[in-house]
């Protein structure tokens, strides 16, 4: 693979195209494959829900110590939060004792894990953990909500689905044009850039282990 330039590209250019591969990789999975294709039914739905539950709580709870952080904190934008529509939807899909049989996959505790490790000690590493979850949720993410909402008769952007709809948001696409703006701006020198697209290797792969081990818990075949 040849080492991205950062001194020649908008490193939102840079961040995408780097991490192309894994972002593919993820997408791909057996396991997304598989739900949006009407293999599965609402449990592996629910199951990845929980998933994302401990992934965004690292991610948010991370982010409030990072608000005043010159490098973090221009991305933690308010329309980005999603814990209280995750909760809602979990409150939909398990019932409102929801939180008293919410479990983690062990790669699911690695990736949270990874995500508290960078906002404790790397914002920088932070933003690619940010910007691979968020985004990747404003955008692919409405692919699994109209799948969710066709499947198994969530109500339109209601329950069930509400951690799709970002209410905050009118015009997704001006949005992530601005985000990718903040990208472009980030307050790291060359060499700290490098190791940002790497770490953005890497939230792909933790995401892609977590779909994997969903895969095997609904014993799918694993690509």
């Amino acid at each position: 693979m040849q080492t991205p330039d950062p001194a020649h590209a908008a490193f939102s250019t840079l961040i995408r195209d780097a991490s192309h591969e894994q972002h593919t990789e993820a997408e791909t999975s057996a396991f997304m494959s598989d739900l949006l294709g009407g293999a599965l039914g609402v449990e592996a739905y629910a199951r990845y829900t929980e998933q994302l539950w401990f992934v965004y709580e690292a991610l948010e709870t991370g982010g409030e110590r990072l608000a005043g952080d010159p490098v973090a904190g221009p991305f933690l934008r308010p329309e980005l939060l999603r814990l209280p529509s995750l909760e809602r939807d979990l409150a939909h899909l398990r019932g409102p004792d929801w939180r008293a049989g919410l479990t983690a996959l062990p790669a699911t505790r690695t990736y949270a894990a990874r995500v508290r490790e960078c906002a404790e000690r790397w914002p920088a590493g932070y933003v690619a953990h940010h910007y691979t979850r968020c985004l990747g949720d404003l955008s692919g993410g409405q692919v699994v909500r109209d799948t969710a909402e066709r499947t198994w008769g969530f109500a339109r952007k209601g329950d069930g689905v509400r951690f799709y709809v970002f209410e905050g948001i009118s015009n997704p696409a001006a949005f992530k044009r601005s985000y990718r703006g903040l990208l472009d701006a980030i307050r790291v020198d060359d060499p700290e850039k490098l190791r940002v697209v790497d770490e953005c290797r890497r939230a792909f792969r933790l995401n892609t282990a977590v779909f994997r081990a969903l895969g095997e818990e609904f014993r799918l075949s694993v690509r």
